[in-house]
């Protein structure tokens, strides 16, 4: 299970399994779990020493909370690699989706009611477990599939394993952000600073 870091530390100081792993492995696939790994744990260090109603409040403008943050990245992440192992099936048919699907997809960004943050943490170390062994396994990085029909993708295009891990760290760091934002409006407390 991977650690939450501690009220006395920072995100630097605190090491996760893709961290650790990644001092086994060399090059490109090292550099990946390193980086991939120093941006879960920011994010997860935004959540720290919170409660579950502070985790599930809105501070701005946006619907987004703490806990619907590691929950929705979580869940990319999850649909990402079985992506890599399963190819466009293993995603949602987006041009097929109801207004059900889309309420369902937008829970992703809450915390509801009976999910607590120590459980979206847990499902999200259990999530970052998989990715890790799967980078660290794959026989070939290169590999590709093509990607799902969607209006936000290039029709025929294709992505290799590399490109999707790629995808996974970008939009991870990008949540990150967000959660640092948040918060800071919840309580001041920082990331970095």
């Amino acid at each position: 299970m991977t650690e939450t870091p501690s009220q006395s530390q920072t995100p630097s100081e605190s090491r996760t399994p893709s961290q650790s792993r990644s001092a086994t492995l060399t090059g490109e696939r090292a550099d990946l779990l390193r980086t991939l790994g120093k941006h879960r744990n920011f994010l997860r260090f935004t959540t720290r020493d919170l409660t579950d109603e502070q985790a599930g409040r809105r501070t701005t403008a946006s619907e987004l909370c703490l806990g619907g943050l590691v929950k929705h990245v979580a869940a990319v992440e999850r649909g990402w690699v079985d992506f890599i192992l399963k190819g466009p099936s293993a995603m949602p048919d987006f041009a097929s989706m109801t207004e059900a699907d889309f309420a369902e997809r937008a829970d992703q960004f809450r915390l509801l009611p009976g999910e607590t943050l120590a459980g979206v943490l847990a499902e999200y170390a259990a999530v970052a477990q998989r990715t890790d062994e799967l980078i660290a396994a794959l026989p070939d990085l290169d590999a590709t599939q093509p990607l799902p029909a969607a209006p936000w993708f290039e029709s025929g295009a294709r992505w290799s394993a590399r490109q999707v891990l790629l995808h996974v760290l970008a939009e991870t760091a990008q949540h990150a952000g967000h959660a640092d934002i948040i918060r800071e409006s919840l309580d001041g407390a920082k990331t970095m600073g």
